[in-house]
């Protein structure tokens, strides 16, 4: 626990009922009522045991915002973790100074919306790749989202697909560098979802993908987009070679190099398939769809890219039942074949199955290259681990 540049001390353990390590709202729950001062969570500090950002022995850094009474916390010499230097890797909204500064910056904008701030402030999630925060106004929640250098500009995207359906994404409130304000979405998340939600959120992002691709939004027909990074079939293969030859090189087989060199020749397969590129989500599964019985609403567009689309159509079935797989499929193949009617994704999701797991490869070396030492257990082994998924999906053995 520090107050500003004062190490106060240190408490806990205690149990969570929640068991992922970037879910704050139980951490601060307990804390505040242990010391009576609003508390905000800075970073994680250490890990013993778990495994996939979940369980385990989680030490965090937690700035006290008002001082709290004297003897309520332990003195223990963890100063020299807590107090370190500049890491220059730190996510903004990891320091004391820039989590203020950013909510000010929040509050400033909503205030200027004539909806200030209500209430206090809820911390829902930090960690290396976002911090989000729900701020009570008198008409209803607002979300805050902050996002590292190496995610994609959401409110470039989620403006993009709101010129062509504005119920599609959220509505955006308040857009700074690599932060927004976005509006509260009512329902819930959709996991769990029926194969109709399923189906209508497949064939209404399609719809809007296909516009984008025609170039029908804001000019993004090119894919030449300030934010949006550039992941079309010839860029990946690049970096996927890179992958190999850099980072991973001394954690894969020299057979399992092999193998992955020869999926190479898949990334032109997909190509003829003939589907556009286009805005893709990069991780579109139904924890990043909201319905309250309607038509899903897409959230969460920090993976997004200019590619190919089949990565989207491959990432909703991994998150569903065995059973419900084949119907998303067919959703999303009949989405594109009405609208571009020479295609053929059925066969583009045949061909592309181990070249998505390449992709994750890439987009984890990403996090790994872009945060800093102690959140990489987040992602520690993901790379080499999607790389040899690729091989298993190809049937390839390492």
């Amino acid at each position: 626990m520090t107050s500003g540049d004062e190490f106060l001390g240190s408490t806990g353990p205690y149990a969570v009922d929640v068991p992922w390590w970037s879910e704050m709202g139980p951490v601060v729950g307990w804390l505040e009522e242990l010391l009576g001062v609003p508390v905000l969570v800075l970073r994680l500090l250490d890990v013993e045991g778990g495994a996939g950002g979940r369980d385990g022995h989680v030490t965090y850094h937690v700035e006290a915002l008002e001082r709290p009474a004297s003897g309520l916390l332990d003195q223990r010499p963890v100063e020299s973790r807590v107090l370190d230097g500049v890491e220059p890797l730190r996510s903004p909204w990891a320091w004391a100074d820039g989590l203020r500064e950013l909510l000010d910056w929040a509050n400033g904008e909503l205030v200027s919306a004539g909806r200030p701030v209500s209430g206090p402030v809820e911390q829902r999630r930090t960690w290396n790749l976002a911090g989000l925060f729900r701020l009570p106004t008198a008409r209803g929640p607002v979300w805050l989202k902050a996002t590292p250098r190496f995610a994609a500009d959401e409110a470039a995207v989620i403006t993009a697909f709101a010129e062509i359906d504005p119920g599609l994404v959220p509505t955006l409130l308040g857009v700074g560098e690599r932060r927004v304000l976005m509006e509260h979405i009512p329902g819930e998340d959709c996991w769990g979802a029926s194969p109709e939600t399923v189906g209508a959120a497949v064939e209404r992002f399609v719809g809007a993908q296909a516009v984008v691709a025609s170039g029908g939004s804001g000019g993004f027909g090119d894919g030449a987009v300030a934010g949006v990074r550039d992941w079309r079939a010839s860029v990946l293969e690049a970096a996927v070679r890179d992958l190999l030859d850099g980072p991973l090189a001394g954690e894969l087989t020299e057979r399992e190099v092999r193998g992955v060199r020869e999926l190479a020749g898949r990334w032109e397969l997909l190509s003829e398939c003939g589907l556009p590129d286009t805005l893709v989500h990069g991780d579109f599964h139904p924890g990043n769809w909201r319905s309250d019985g309607g038509a899903p609403v897409v959230v969460d567009f920090a993976d997004a890219h200019w590619g190919n689309p089949v990565l989207d159509g491959l990432r909703v079935q991994g998150f569903l039942p065995e059973s419900s797989r084949a119907a998303a499929a067919l959703d999303w193949v009949e989405a594109w074949k009405s609208r571009v009617p020479g295609s053929d994704p059925a066969r583009a999701l045949d061909v592309a199955g181990p070249l998505a797991h390449l992709t994750y490869a890439v987009r984890y070396q990403e996090f790994l290259d872009g945060i800093e030492p102690s959140e990489r257990v987040y992602h520690r082994g993901d790379p080499a681990d999607e790389v040899r998924a690729a091989l298993r999906c190809a049937g390839i053995g390492g």
